[in-house]
């Protein structure tokens, strides 16, 4: 690799511009940060790193991917051994007949409501959570957030084994993730790799940075997903939740011995503060500091941006809730081992679609690539709607090999539109739009999947088909009044 391309990925006039930027900006506002220090925050010049947050969100991306399809599954085995159901998941299924007897048919509607209660419980609080964690990161710096991010996930990993080991209720699982979801849960996590990335990138290279930690989430959770379901298929759900556990921990230790921070802390910055929220709303209702002094238009392209990745998210996380149980159920009735493999492909063929996405940058505006994610989605989805085999179930998974396109786009447009010291705010609020997005998702698909299961049973997935035109359409429309208005210029 040649010094060109190394600037090209990393981008290093970000670096030694961003604390003259800060000093301007600071000086601009109105509302000076409630410490004893009269100072700014700022952020920190740090020499380049190839390698920064890239490994915690693999890490905590792992542990994730380990997490939640084996706690979907051992809350569909509990809740049939509870209710007495003998058969295995093959009873009864075969691709000629679609009937489950009623048994089985009540335990499929309990695991989809368990596993929505547990979701809302979790995304509930971390919704509250977030924003004062994001916030809190421009004044007290990225790390801490960091390590209280991933200790909540490790006791959630700790609450898991206790419920495997004693045969505890249900409703402990639900518990777990309500104490992770009080220290940002794996949300809060991610929010400040992003905003990490933002801090030590520039504009051109930011959505290929973002773009790392998309491939970064995709190859872990392909691993995680292959390994859980042989893993579990093999000797049970212990071992792997113990995984959980030792992920979580050496993210921890990674964060606190390798990831330098990038904000100049301000001493006695205050957590639990109403500011935190404030800086949040400010950022909504006047698109910040950068995007108030160039008008209007700024704001309101934030919003719909905002809007498009809410939409785009709770298609994502709806439907990947959907698909373990679809799988689960008849007339597919996969087995652990052959759902680890569907998740991989799914996982593969998105980090196949984020190495597109640095190669269609190059003859394509960012705006196109995101159209073309979407259309992606919208083929697999389609697919998904009318699979009665696993051939065809495969068949979706590849068709949606560039639907993780989108999201990084929309993330590196909105913070493109917004000044180095908004990013952890900005990100505090695309982290609760996160949040948003996976209570919306779901809740809204779960109970959908539920309600008609008995006419249609794909019904769910055509559903995401539709919501999906409504980002599809933002997108078009701004892309198309910034060609109309470069026309203009020119």
């Amino acid at each position: 690799m040649t010094e060109e391309d190394t600037e090209e990925i990393v981008g290093r006039d970000e670096l030694t511009t961003t604390a003259d930027y800060g000093t301007n900006q600071c000086r601009n506002t109105e509302e000076t940060v409630p410490t004893a220090s009269t100072c700014c925050p700022r952020p920190i010049k740090l020499t380049w790193r190839p390698v920064t947050v890239e490994p915690v969100m693999f890490l905590v991306m792992f542990s994730l991917a380990l997490n939640v399809p084996l706690s979907t599954q051992y809350v569909w085995d509990r809740i049939g051994e509870d209710l007495g159901f003998n058969g295995s998941r093959s009873s009864g299924c075969s691709n000629e007949s679609l009937s489950l007897d009623p048994v089985a048919k009540e335990v499929e509607i309990l695991s989809v409501n368990w596993n929505l209660y547990i979701t809302v419980g979790q995304y509930s609080v971390a919704m509250v959570l977030v924003p004062l964690l994001g916030s809190w990161s421009d004044l007290a710096g990225r790390r801490p957030v960091l390590i209280i991010s991933n200790l909540g996930m490790a006791i959630q990993a700790v609450v898991n084994l206790l419920v495997l080991y004693l045969k505890l209720p249900v409703f402990y699982l639900l518990l777990a993730r309500i104490l992770s979801g009080l220290t940002g849960d794996f949300v809060a996590a991610m929010a400040i790799c992003y905003s990490y990335v933002a801090d030590v990138s520039d504009q051109r290279s930011r959505t290929f940075r973002v773009a790392i930690l998309e491939a970064c989430r995709a190859v872990s959770a392909m691993l995680a997903s292959v390994l859980g379901g042989k893993w579990a298929q093999a000797d049970g759900y212990i071992k792997p939740f113990w995984m959980v556990l030792v992920m979580n921990l050496a993210t921890v230790f990674y964060v606190y011995l390798f990831v330098p921070e990038t904000m100049v802390p301000i001493p006695g910055a205050k957590l639990f503060s109403l500011r935190h929220y404030r800086a949040v709303w400010q950022l909504l209702s006047s698109g910040g500091g950068a995007a108030a002094a160039a008008g209007r238009r700024t704001r309101t392209r934030l919003w719909l941006y905002l809007l498009s990745y809410l939409i785009v998210l709770v298609v994502h996380t709806g439907s990947f809730s959907l698909y373990v149980l679809y799988e689960l159920s008849a007339p597919l009735c996969w087995s652990s081992s052959l759902i680890g493999y569907g998740l991989a492909l799914l996982n593969l063929t998105s980090l196949i679609g984020l190495l597109a996405l640095k190669v269609t940058q190059r003859c394509l505006e960012e705006s196109w690539v995101a159209l073309m994610g979407l259309v992606s989605n919208v083929a697999g989805l389609l697919v998904f709607s009318m699979a009665n085999t696993t051939g065809l179930m495969f068949t979706g998974y590849a068709l949606c090999f560039l639907y993780m396109t989108t999201s990084p786009v929309l993330t590196s447009k909105m913070s493109k539109l917004l000044g180095p010291l908004e990013q952890g705010a900005l990100f505090a609020t695309i982290a609760c739009v996160s949040s948003l997005s996976h209570l919306v998702g779901y809740s809204l698909f779960n109970w959908l999947f539920a309600a008609t299961l008995h006419l249609m049973k794909g019904f769910s997935f055509l559903f995401a088909v539709a919501l999906l035109l409504i980002p599809s359409g933002i997108i078009g429309v701004l892309k198309c009044i910034d060609q109309r208005r470069e026309r203009g210029a020119g």
